[in-house]
């Protein structure tokens, strides 16, 4: 596998700028994000190993190529970007290159998901798995995060850039438990525009309190970052200030242009759920 293309930063990026919509395959268009300068932001080395394991979620609801015939293709899409990769995708390259497959031939579905997992793979520095789905199976069916919602808590509110200082624990009382809230929000770092989200808590260790969890989520609401660094930053905090002997978080985002990210961290990957994987929310 061949480097990653360098990070040319943000200023070059298509996201926020007139694009043109593509007319055939072009693996160029993908532009590649190095993980590495919000990573330093939250404390990691670049050299060190993570804190976490983990993967970038991401959900393709108009993938679509042409048969051999010139007939049209539809897929639901999943994308499996390793936690551990150099680098992420910006969603709107991802989108221009997606949809570049629209006026491609491809022989059948095996070639498809052979050259999205060489493009996107050489594009993160790291093996990313692709799953495709006809759109009448059970694969994306809507389900609830599990767990209970924190959401109807009585919490007064009056932070809304990052607040870790909000979380705390009861080291008398040992739980195992998940919860999940859906009134995340962030924006998006380049476009200021609204970036809305649930997230799922699933841990073991002193039980979190759940109004801090609750104003420490709704804190991201004036935040602008990705959200793979959002989850990597919440999954971050969670850990420092309540000490859990397993955690996992998983943010669901809405989709933009027909794709939604979903990035999860988790302390091992025995700690995540794995039908975490194979939902999608009301709001997906």
């Amino acid at each position: 596998m061949t480097d990653a293309p360098s990070n040319q930063g943000l200023a070059h990026a298509p996201l926020g700028q007139s694009s043109a919509y593509p007319d055939h395959y072009d693996a160029g268009l993908l532009f590649p994000i190095a993980r590495a300068a919000n990573r330093g932001a939250l404390g990691l080395d670049a050299h060190s190993e993570l804190p976490f394991v983990g993967l970038d979620l991401w959900q393709a609801f108009e993938l679509s190529w042409l048969d051999r015939n010139g007939k049209p293709v539809v897929r639901l899409a999943r994308f499996g970007i390793p936690a551990n990769s150099s680098h992420l995708i910006e969603s709107k390259s991802f989108k221009l290159y997606l949809n570049g497959f629209n006026s491609t031939h491809f022989a059948n579905e095996g070639e498809v998901i052979e050259r999205l997992e060489w493009d996107l793979s050489e594009a993160v520095h790291a093996d990313v798995m692709v799953s495709l789905h006809k759109l009448d199976s059970d694969d994306f069916a809507i389900a609830a995060l599990g767990g209970e919602c924190i959401d109807d808590l009585d919490v007064a509110i009056s932070h809304y850039t990052p607040a870790p200082e909000l979380l705390s624990a009861d080291s008398e009382q040992r739980v195992e438990e998940v919860l999940h809230s859906h009134l995340l929000k962030s924006n998006c770092p380049v476009t200021g525009q609204p970036d809305w989200g649930s997230v799922v808590v699933r841990y073991k260790g002193p039980q979190i309190d759940r109004e801090g969890l609750l104003a420490y989520l709704v804190s991201y609401r004036n935040h602008q970052d990705f959200h793979e660094h959002c989850v990597e930053r919440i999954y971050l905090d969670l850990r420092e200030r309540t000490q859990p002997t397993e955690l996992a978080v998983m943010a669901r985002y809405t989709r933009r242009g027909g794709l939604d990210i979903n990035p999860c961290r988790a302390s091992s990957f025995d700690a995540l759920d794995p039908t975490w994987l194979e939902k999608r929310t009301a709001r997906q």
